[in-house]
C-alpha cells in the first residue's frame, strides 16, 4: 500500500503545477459511514482525516491553531483534537443531518458522508447514500449485528450501492479476538445474503487506535488484509457500467445567451454522446442530431456518463427543462402509473390518496400514492400488511402522476429511477423512492379522442363551464346556499348540477368512511366527476366540507385555468355548533363521532378563496346573489 500523502509533500514545493495536475487526475470515491449509535463513525472519520493529513485548508488551519493553543509540538495535528472536534459537532446536532468530509491519498480523492446512527434520522442516511459508491457499515465488536445495522445495509443495497465494507470496530475492546470477528462476519453474511448482498469486504479495525486503517496491524496477525484505506484506494468505481448503457441526458436548463446560440445543459445520466449522433427528445418523441458538445473548456468530441455538458442540436425542436434527450434508437419509457419502493422520511405518516410533488431527475409532477401493498420488516424481511408508512418505514406502493414522466427502473438507472416526494404545503421532503416498473394498465389504457369537445358542448348551452367549490365547516350553510344558487341559475336557463356531500356518500362514495385517507379519496372522486361534468359544459356546484387545502388544490389542478372557483362559507365554529341542525356537534362532543371536522379533525380554511361568504353578515339569499354576480359578471 502507498503511504498517505502529506500537505508538505515535496512535489508541492518543487512543482506546484505538476502537483495540481496530478491531484486533478485522481479518481473520486464517494462513500458513507453508517451503523448504529456509538459504533464509532466519527472516530473512524477522524482517523481517516488524521492519517491522510490532507484536510482542506480551513480545517487544517483551525486544527493547527488548536494544536498551538494546547502546546502540541511542530506541525503534527493531534488526533485527539480532531476527534474531539468531530464529537463537538455531533453534540451540537450537526451530524443529525449529513456531515461531508474531504481528504485525499496519493491514489485517490474521497468524499465521506458521516450519517447519523439514530433511528429517527434514518432519512439522513438515505440522503448521504443517494450519491455514494461505497458504504462502510460499522459494527461495535462488543454488540454485534443490530437493527440499525440491518436497516442501513438494506437501504444501502436498495439504493444501489455496489460496494459494502463491514468494519468491525473497537476490536481493541475485545482483545482483538478473531473468534468475535468471525462470529460477527458470519452473522452479517447470513443477513446480507437474504437481502441480495452477495459480496462484501469485512475488516477488523479500531478507529481510536488506528488498527487496520492505513496499514495492517500487528494486533491482528490473523487478518491478512486489506487495510481500510488500501481497499478504498483500489476498489473499482467509475462510470464504465453507465457508459455502456444507452445515452440519456435530463435537461436541467436551456442555455440561450443570444439569438445565435441555443443549448441544452445537464449531466449525462448514462451512455456516451458524440456530435452527429441521432437523439430523441422525450416525452414529445421528436428526433434530431447532436450538433456540438459545449463546455467552458471548449467543445468535446465525446461526452460520457457523469459529465456536465451543453448540447446544441441540428434542428429547432421543442425541448425544455424536465425533458430528456436520449439515444434515438433506444429511448426510455414514459408512463404515469408505477410500482415503487418507498422510504418514508417524515414525522407525519403517509396518507394514501394525498397528492405530493414528485421530483425525478429534472422532472417535477404531482403524484398520488395508494395504500401500501406491503411494508418490509428490516429485521425479518417479512412483508407486512400496512395501511400507511410511518417514519423510516419501507414499503412497496403503487403511485400515479398527473402526466407521464420519462423514467427507467432504478436498478438500471439511478438518475431516471430515483425520486423524492415533497409535501405541497410545507415543501418538506417526506419520502425517497425507487421506481420498479410502469403498471400494465398505464400502457394499455389510452385517452380516446372525440370529435365533440367541451367548448362545443358549452356553446350549445350558451354558457361557460365552471366549478363552484363550496367549502366550510359542517353547519356553515354550504348546502343551503348552494341549493339557492342552483335554483337561481335554473330560473336563468343555465345548465347546472349540484353535487352535495351527503348525497354522494349514498352512492358513489358509500364505501368511504371519515378517516383522513377516506376523506381525501372522497374529494378525489368528486373532483373527477366534477371535471367530467364541466367537460359536458355544465356549471357544477359542490357542497363539501373538504377540510384540507392540498385536496382542494388537487381538484383545482384538474380543471382549466379560471374554471375552479373556491367559495369559502366562513362561519365561526361556535356559530356552526349553535345551529347544529343534524346534532352532529353534540355527538362529536360526546365522543360518539370520531374524526369530526372542527372537533377532533382539523379544518384548513382557504387562504385566498375566489369568493368569501360571511354568514354572520349576510343572509343565504344575499350570499347566493353575490355568488351568481361573481360567476356571471
Amino acid at each position: 500500500m502507498t503511504d498517505p500523502v502529506y500537505v508538505t509533500d515535496a512535489l508541492i514545493a518543487e512543482d506546484i503545477d505538476a502537483y495540481l495536475e496530478q491531484h486533478q487526475q485522481k479518481s473520486l470515491l464517494r462513500f458513507i459511514t453508517c451503523g448504529s449509535v456509538d459504533d464509532g463513525k466519527s472516530t473512524l472519520i477522524g482517523r481517516l482525516l488524521y492519517d491522510s493529513k490532507m484536510i482542506f485548508e480551513d480545517q487544517l488551519a483551525a486544527l493547527e491553531a488548536d494544536s498551538k493553543r494546547v502546546g502540541t509540538q511542530g506541525q503534527e495535528i493531534d488526533f485527539a483534537l480532531l476527534v474531539d472536534g468531530l464529537a463537538a459537532e455531533r453534540e451540537q446536532g450537526i451530524t443529525i443531518d449529513v456531515a461531508y468530509r474531504f481528504f485525499t491519498t496519493e491514489k485517490r480523492k474521497f468524499i465521506v458522508a458521516d450519517t447519523p446512527g439514530h433511528e429517527q434520522y434514518t432519512r439522513n442516511m438515505v440522503t448521504g447514500a443517494s450519491t455514494a459508491d461505497l458504504a462502510v457499515i460499522l459494527i461495535d465488536a462488543r454488540k454485534g449485528v443490530l437493527t440499525q445495522t440491518r436497516r442501513h445495509s438494506f437501504l444501502a443495497h436498495l439504493i444501489g450501492i455496489k460496494h459494502i465494507v463491514l468494519a468491525v470496530n473497537k476490536m481493541d475492546l475485545v482483545g482483538y479476538d478473531k473468534a468475535v470477528f468471525d462470529r460477527i462476519t458470519l452473522a452479517y453474511r447470513a443477513f446480507a445474503s437474504e437481502i441480495g448482498i452477495t459480496n462484501f469486504t469485512a475488516i477488523p479495525i479500531s478507529g481510536f487506535k488506528g488498527d487496520n486503517i492505513t496499514a495492517l496491524s500487528d494486533n491482528t496477525p490473523w487478518f491478512k488484509g486489506p487495510a481500510l484505506i488500501e481497499h478504498l484506494e483500489n476498489v473499482e468505481i467509475g462510470s464504465a457500467a453507465d457508459e455502456g448503457k444507452p445515452f440519456r441526458l435530463p435537461v436541467q436548463w436551456v442555455n440561450r445567451p443570444n439569438l445565435d446560440f441555443r443549448g441544452f445543459s445537464g449531466q449525462l445520466a448514462s451512455g456516451k454522446v458524440r456530435p452527429g449522433d441521432a437523439v430523441r427528445i422525450l416525452p414529445s418523441g421528436k428526433t434530431t442530431t447532436v450538433d456540438r458538445i459545449v463546455t467552458l473548456d471548449g467543445d468535446l468530441d465525446e461526452a460520457v456518463a457523469g459529465q456536465s455538458v451543453t448540447l446544441t442540436l441540428a434542428d429547432e425542436v421543442d425541448c425544455s427543462r424536465g425533458d430528456v434527450i436520449a439515444a434515438a434508437d433506444a429511448p426510455p419509457e414514459a408512463a404515469d402509473q408505477f410500482e415503487a419502493t418507498l422510504v418514508w422520511m417524515a414525522d407525519e405518516a403517509m396518507i394514501a390518496g394525498r397528492a405530493y410533488w414528485l421530483k425525478l431527475a429534472t422532472q417535477s409532477v404531482s403524484a398520488t400514492i395508494q395504500q401500501p401493498k406491503y411494508e418490509i420488516n428490516v429485521n425479518t424481511l417479512d412483508h407486512l400488511a400496512a395501511k400507511t408508512l410511518e417514519l423510516n418505514g419501507i414499503g412497496v406502493v403503487e403511485l400515479s402522476t398527473d402526466k407521464p414522466i420519462t423514467f427507467e427502473a432504478y436498478g438500471d438507472n439511478r438518475t431516471l429511477g430515483g425520486f423524492i416526494l415533497i409535501d405541497k404545503l410545507t415543501n418538506a421532503t417526506v419520502a425517497a423512492g425507487m421506481l420498479h416498473f410502469s403498471l400494465r394498465r398505464a400502457q394499455n389504457v389510452h385517452w380516446q379522442a372525440t370529435d365533440i369537445d367541451r367548448d362545443m358542448r358549452a356553446g350549445l348551452k350558451n354558457q361557460r363551464p365552471a366549478l363552484l367549490w363550496f367549502t366550510g365547516l359542517s353547519g356553515s350553510g354550504k348546502s343551503t346556499i348552494a341549493n339557492l344558487v342552483e335554483k337561481k341559475l335554473h330560473r336563468m336557463n343555465r345548465h347546472s348540477f349540484l353535487l352535495d356531500g351527503d348525497n354522494v356518500r349514498h352512492g358513489l362514495n358509500r364505501d368511504l368512511g371519515f378517516t383522513e385517507a377516506d376523506r381525501i379519496e372522497n374529494i378525489r372522486r368528486v373532483g373527477e366527476v366534477a371535471k367530467l361534468m364541466s367537460d359536458a359544459g355544465l356549471i357544477v356546484i359542490t357542497a363539501f366540507i373538504s377540510p384540507f387545502r392540498v385536496e382542494r388544490e388537487m381538484v383545482r389542478s384538474m380543471l382549466p385555468e379560471g374554471e375552479f372557483i373556491e367559495v369559502f362559507i366562513d362561519t365561526p365554529l361556535a356559530e356552526a355548533e349553535k345551529r347544529d341542525v343534524k346534532g352532529l356537534y353534540k355527538k362529536a362532543r360526546a365522543g360518539q363521532l370520531k374524526n369530526f371536522t372542527g372537533i377532533d379533525s382539523p379544518y384548513e380554511a382557504p387562504e385566498n378563496p375566489e369568493i368569501r361568504i360571511d354568514t354572520t353578515a349576510m343572509t343565504p339569499e344575499e350570499a347566493a346573489d353575490l355568488i351568481i354576480d361573481r360567476l356571471l359578471g
